[in-house]
């Protein structure tokens, strides 16, 4: 777990807020309170949580309109909601839009560290895969259509003479263009190039 990134709790109940901050303040993680979604979509910063515990009803915005919200970002952590008993099936809707998970009210004080912190794993590990595809897309970027060409028929084992035959291009082309694609994906070779697409899950 990174310990840079901080649990958000968002919740309208003063004192579930305080009780929750104290909590996880005694397990050394850091935490930011917040007692509507308005006030808390206005400090959000993705890279700056590793979970967030939101009511899903509350005054004004409810949690999954802010939820919502938080979707149209490029990455968003692990969102657990709290959630009375009248509130379950909002909170199951919650799951199949993305949730982390619900916890109902009242709950065990070990029973939501233990599922916070899960989430700050899960949020470690999505968070690296993400970070690796974007960095894989950004030099998948930098390629021309001809070297894309290139780079699929080296992925599926081609060798150059073998390219030079399918593309109709001159070998020393084809090692032209190899070159570049390894050089501009910044790897050395082609299963490093594999495995760099498999560990950013892009398929080409």
């Amino acid at each position: 777990m990174n310990p840079e990134r901080r649990i958000g709790i968002i919740d309208d109940d003063d004192a579930l807020r305080d009780a929750l901050s104290w909590l996880f303040s005694t397990r050394n993680h850091q935490v930011s309170t917040f007692a509507d979604a308005e006030t808390f979509l206005a400090a959000y910063r993705p890279e700056e949580f590793g979970c967030l515990l939101m009511d899903v009803r509350m005054p004004g915005m409810s949690g999954l309109e802010a939820f919502n919200h938080l979707q149209e970002n490029a990455y968003c952590p692990p969102v657990v909601f709290l959630t009375g008993h009248g509130d379950v099936p909002m909170a199951v809707t919650a799951l199949k839009q993305g949730a982390a998970d619900f916890v109902e009210k009242p709950f065990a004080d070990n029973d939501i560290v233990d599922l916070v912190e899960r989430c700050l794993i899960e949020d470690d590990e999505r968070r690296r895969t993400f970070q690796a595809r974007e960095s894989a897309e950004a030099r998948l970027e930098q390629l021309t259509p001809r070297e894309r060409e290139v780079m699929k028929l080296i992925l599926v084992g081609r060798l150059n003479k073998q390219i030079a035959d399918d593309l109709s291009i001159s070998m020393k082309t084809v090692e032209v263009h190899r070159a570049r694609t390894l050089e501009k994906m910044q790897v050395k070779t082609a299963m490093e190039l594999a495995a760099l697409l498999r560990d950013a899950g892009i398929d080409i």
